[in-house]
């Protein structure tokens, strides 16, 4: 039990450094989305990549893939990774409507998230307290 949130630190870290990475690299291929070409997640996907936002959000990924998975710095990594696992669930709720938002990568990024937070909530609290 001692180990756990190490463990799943590691796996966090993991997911966003191979998912990041596949932005750049490419070796998971994508499906193919038959949703119109005018649905609100394609309208935003379409103004995040041309812009570069997307190329910086996956560099933050990265980083905090790495941060995150040090015991050493797993604090910082989950200050950079937190607004991105937010505006992921936000991203399937308010936009695909709830479609994708129970998929395993997304289901189990949230849960690794919300534990290794929860497994650090002493660090955290301390910031409330002043």
């Amino acid at each position: 039990m001692k180990h756990l949130p190490t463990l799943a630190s590691a796996l966090l870290g993991l997911a966003f450094i191979t998912f990041g990475a596949n932005f750049f690299l490419n070796f998971i291929p994508m499906p193919a989305d038959p949703s119109p070409a005018d649905a609100p997640h394609k309208l935003f996907m379409g103004a995040m990549f041309p812009t570069g936002y997307l190329t910086f959000v996956k560099v933050l990924e990265i980083l905090g893939g790495v941060l995150v998975a040090l015991p050493k710095t797993r604090n910082i990594g989950l200050l950079v990774l937190g607004p991105i696992v937010v505006n992921i669930l936000a991203f399937h709720v308010f936009l695909t409507k709830g479609a994708g938002l129970f998929e395993p990568p997304v289901v189990a990024i949230a849960m690794l998230s919300a534990f290794v937070l929860f497994s650090e909530r002493k660090t955290w609290l301390s910031l409330i307290k002043a």
